[in-house]
Parts: structure tokens; C-alpha cells; sequence
């Protein structure tokens, strides 16, 4: 290889091109020293989820491909790898985010260009678009661009309505 990648860029481009291949979005990668050994968590999710059997079989591909490239910063000195997803509670900040919590309760602060600056919403997502999202907010739709939301979480709901059927929100 004529020019040289930084160990780090080189690290995340071997476990997403892994992840990838395996189906799911790479959403996090953190590298923490734990004494002589480093913890190398990857956090992954995909449209249907993680299940534990998918994550047993990426940890699997991820260590191999770790051991076998000799470029790969970690795969030479002692690591723990980690994988997991994200979790409930994490963020709304990509597209994908969103269109994965569609039918769940979320609460959304507005950023300074929203409709009202500063306000926190608390509404069901309907549906996603490139560009925003449409919550029911109270019985009212609510159209926001992903720009106009300054943080959003999904709320853990123990009693969650079902999701309405495919096509429901079609049209819209």
C-alpha cells in the first residue's frame, strides 16, 4: 500500500467494512485503555434490530478480521472486543434513526429554527422522510425537518400501543 492510512481511520474502515457485510450499520466505535489491554467496543443496529445470535456471529467475524490484518492497529497487541447495540434510550440523530422508531413514543427538543425555539415535544413518530419527520403530537400531526430537532430520545413505554399495519401512513 503506497500511502499510509492513520491507525484509527484504518481500525474503523476494517470493522465497518465487517459489519456492513454482515447487514447491519456501524454506529459507534470506542477504544478505551484498560490497563495493559485496550476495550474495543462496537456498537452496531440494523433495520430489524440485533439479536444475540447476530451478535455472537459478528464478534466472531470482527475478532478474525481484527487477528488477520496486520495494519489493524489493535489486532496486534491485547484487546477485548465488545459489541452491542445501542440501546433504547440512545439518540435520534441519523435518518435511519427515526425510520427505526416509527410507531415509538419519542420526546424532542426543538432547535433555535424550529417553530417554537427551545419547546420539547412528546409525540408518536408516523413516518420519515430524507429530510424530516412527522410526530402525532397530542392527537395533531406535526411535520419537523431533522434540522429544526436539536436532541430527540425514544421513550421506553412497557405498555406500547401496537404499530399500525404496513401501508397505514401511505400517501402521506
Amino acid at each position: 500500500m503506497s500511502s499510509r492510512v492513520a491507525p484509527r481511520e484504518r481500525l474503523t474502515e476494517l470493522i465497518s467494512l465487517a459489519v456492513t457485510a454482515a447487514g447491519f450499520d456501524l454506529e459507534d466505535l470506542v477504544i478505551t485503555p484498560a490497563g495493559r489491554r485496550s476495550l474495543l467496543r462496537v456498537i452496531v443496529d440494523g433495520d430489524d434490530g440485533i439479536t444475540l445470535d447476530d451478535v455472537a456471529a459478528l464478534s466472531r467475524a470482527l475478532s478474525a478480521a481484527l487477528d488477520d490484518d496486520d495494519a489493524a492497529p489493535i489486532g496486534a497487541s491485547p484487546y477485548v472486543l465488545e459489541v452491542s447495540s445501542p440501546g433504547v434510550d440512545r439518540p435520534l440523530t441519523q435518518p435511519r434513526h427515526w425510520r427505526r422508531a416509527i410507531g415509538r413514543l419519542v420526546t424532542a427538543r426543538l432547535a433555535a429554527v424550529g417553530p417554537v425555539e427551545g419547546d420539547t415535544l412528546r409525540g408518536r413518530v408516523l413516518s420519515t422522510a430524507d429530510k424530516g419527520v412527522i410526530l402525532d403530537v397530542s392527537g395533531v400531526r406535526r411535520e419537523l425537518a431533522y434540522g429544526e430537532i436539536a436532541t430527540a430520545r425514544v421513550e421506553v413505554e412497557f405498555n406500547r400501543p401496537k404499530a399500525p399495519g404496513p401501508g397505514a401512513e401511505e400517501g402521506s
